[in-house]
């Protein structure tokens, strides 16, 4: 039988143990991203992380953003489509700082 090596990213939780405390999280629905962390602060952006999806494109959608107040954000990245879908991680990103700005 062949040995099977864990790699450590295996064993963290999803959103990575680097999420600062206080960080919110969010499943995104119909894009290639599994779950989006972020933290707002002051009424902006201080944390965001995509895991899975497009990892280039998401670490500059999240250096982008870090540091914008919600509001701006919104109205830059919602309704943004990827391909033939008809939402995109960033859009979905929207949707997470939408439903925290209503909680």
């Amino acid at each position: 039988m062949e040995n099977i090596t864990l790699q450590p990213s295996a064993l963290t939780p999803m959103g990575g143990i680097d999420a600062p405390e206080g960080s919110r999280t969010f499943t995104p629905k119909g894009v290639c991203a599994k779950l989006i962390r972020f933290k707002v602060e002051d009424n902006k952006v201080t944390y965001l992380k995509f895991t899975g999806g497009c990892d280039g494109n998401l670490k500059a959608v999240s250096a982008l953003v870090t540091g914008m107040e919600l509001e701006k954000i919104i109205l830059t990245l919602e309704g943004i489509t990827c391909g033939k879908k008809s939402t995109s991680c960033a859009d979905q990103l929207c949707k997470a700082l939408t439903e925290y700005m209503e909680s």
